[in-house]
C-alpha cells in the first residue's frame, strides 16, 4: 500500500492536520506534524460538528470520547432579534436514525486528536515555523533559522495564510467580504437548551450554543461593515464594542451579552477554491485549499472530511500522484457547493428592509409549520454524506 512506511509531514496542528496525521498513522505511515505556535490552545471555542463530522470521528476511534462532554443538538432555531421570538425550527431529531449533531468545544477535539496521533506514533513539533515548501520527490522544507527537512510527501494543513497554496498556485489576494466576528465564551447562567439560536437582524446577526455538558455558551456576533484591515483569529476587542453593535437585540441576548469579559475579532474574508491541490510530493487540506465563511457552520466539518479521503486516497493506490488527483476530484465540487450554500446564508439572515425581512420571517414560519420534514430533508445532501465509505 502507499501509505505504509512512507515519510509524510503535516503542516499545522489543527483540526484538519492532526485528523489526517492519524488516519495515515493509523495506516502505517511515519507521521510528523510541524505547528507554528509553541502550544495547542483554544483558540476558536466552539464548533458544531454535524454528522458528516461525526462519522469521520467514528471511524477515527475518538466519536465516543467527543461525545462524552459535546452535547447533542435538538434543533437549529432561526429568532427575530428584536424580541428573540423563534422563526422558524429545524428540528435535528427528524434527521435520519445515526445522524448525530453535536457542540464541541475546539480545544476538546484538538485534545482528543492529539492524544490520539501520539499514541499513534505521530510526532507533533511545536514551535516549528516553516518558511517554505519546494515540491519533489522528496519534498523539501525550509524552517525557521535555517534548518531544512525532507519528506515523501508534505500536506499543508496550515489554515489561510498556508505557506504552501502559493507555491501551487500563485500569489492570490483574499477580497474581505464587508463582515467582521465576535467570538466568545461565557458561563451558561440562562439555561440555554442544546440547540443553535440564530438571532437574525438588520446587517447582522448572533449565534448561540451551549459548550461542555451546557456549563458553558458559545457566542459568534457578525456585523456587516465597510472596512477592515486585518484577517485571523487572534484580535482582542472591548466587550463594550460587540455590546453597542448588539444593542437593539432583544429576548435573550442582552443577558448573554452582558455576561461577556473577553472577546476576539476578526474580519471575514473571501478566498478562492484552490485550482491545484496537489504537486509533486504536496497536497493541500482544509481551509488551505478552501476556506469557507461560519454561516453553514461546515469549516471543521470539510477538514475532518478531507482529512479521512486523503488518507484512503493514499491508501488505496501505489501511486502518490494518481492518489492526490483522486482525492482532488472527490473534494472539490462537494466543498464548492458548501462554500456557495454558506455564503448564501449570509443575506437570509441579514435583511434590512423591514417589510421584506418581516415577509421572509413569515414565509419560513409557514414552511416550518406546514412541511417541517422537508426543512430537514433539504439538508440531507451535506449532513447524510459519508466520506468513511465513499473513499
Amino acid at each position: 500500500m502507499s501509505v505504509s512506511g512512507r515519510a509524510v509531514t503535516v503542516l499545522g496542528a489543527g483540526i484538519g492536520g492532526l485528523g489526517c496525521a492519524l488516519a495515515l498513522a493509523r495506516r502505517g505511515g511515519r507521521v510528523r506534524v510541524f505547528e507554528q505556535s509553541r502550544e495547542i490552545a483554544e483558540v476558536g471555542a466552539g464548533i458544531q460538528i454535524s454528522p458528516n463530522g461525526m462519522r469521520v470521528l467514528d471511524a477515527l476511534g475518538l466519536g465516543d470520547e467527543v461525545r462524552a462532554g459535546a452535547p447533542r443538538a435538538r434543533a437549529v432555531s432561526l429568532r427575530n432579534h428584536a424580541d428573540g421570538r423563534e422563526v422558524v425550527r429545524l428540528d435535528l431529531a427528524r434527521l435520519a436514525p445515526g445522524q448525530d449533531y453535536r457542540f464541541v468545544h475546539r480545544a476538546d477535539l484538538i485534545g482528543a486528536l492529539a492524544t490520539a496521533a501520539r499514541e499513534a506514533g505521530v510526532e507533533i513539533r511545536l514551535g516549528r515555523r516553516v518558511h517554505g515548501v519546494e515540491p519533489g520527490r522528496p519534498a523539501r522544507l525550509r524552517l525557521a533559522g535555517g534548518a531544512t527537512a525532507e519528506a515523501d510527501l508534505v500536506i499543508g494543513a496550515d489554515g489561510v495564510h498556508s505557506v504552501l497554496r502559493p507555491v501551487l498556485e500563485g500569489p492570490q489576494k483574499a477580497r474581505f467580504t464587508g463582515q467582521v466576528a465576535w467570538r466568545a465564551v461565557i458561563d451558561n447562567d440562562i439555561d440555554h437548551p442544546p440547540e443553535a439560536r440564530v438571532h437574525m437582524g438588520p446587517g447582522r446577526h448572533l449565534v448561540s450554543y451551549p459548550l461542555r455538558g451546557g456549563a458553558a455558551i458559545n457566542l459568534v456576533a457578525v456585523e456587516e461593515r465597510a472596512a477592515w484591515t486585518a484577517e485571523g483569529w487572534d484580535h482582542a476587542d472591548d466587550p463594550d464594542a460587540l455590546r453597542a453593535a448588539f444593542a437593539g437585540f432583544g429576548g435573550r441576548v442582552p443577558a448573554m451579552l452582558g455576561a461577556v469579559e473577553s472577546v476576539g475579532l476578526w474580519g471575514l474574508h473571501r478566498h478562492p477554491v484552490a485550482g491545484r491541490w496537489h504537486g509533486a510530493g504536496v497536497a493541500l487540506l482544509g481551509d488551505a485549499a478552501h476556506p469557507t465563511l461560519p454561516f453553514l457552520a461546515q469549516g471543521a466539518n470539510m477538514a475532518l472530511e478531507d482529512a479521512w479521503v486523503l488518507a484512503a486516497c493514499l491508501d488505496a493506490r501505489d501511486d502518490t500522484d494518481a492518489a492526490l488527483a483522486r482525492y482532488q476530484a472527490l473534494r472539490r465540487k462537494r466543498v464548492a457547493r458548501v462554500i456557495a450554500a454558506a455564503e448564501g446564508n449570509a443575506w437570509k439572515y441579514h435583511l434590512r428592509n423591514p417589510l421584506i425581512r418581516r415577509s421572509a420571517h413569515l414565509a419560513m414560519g409557514l414552511l416550518g409549520r406546514v412541511s417541517p420534514g422537508r426543512m430537514v430533508r433539504g439538508f440531507d445532501w451535506l449532513y447524510a454524506h459519508d466520506v468513511t465509505r465513499e473513499a
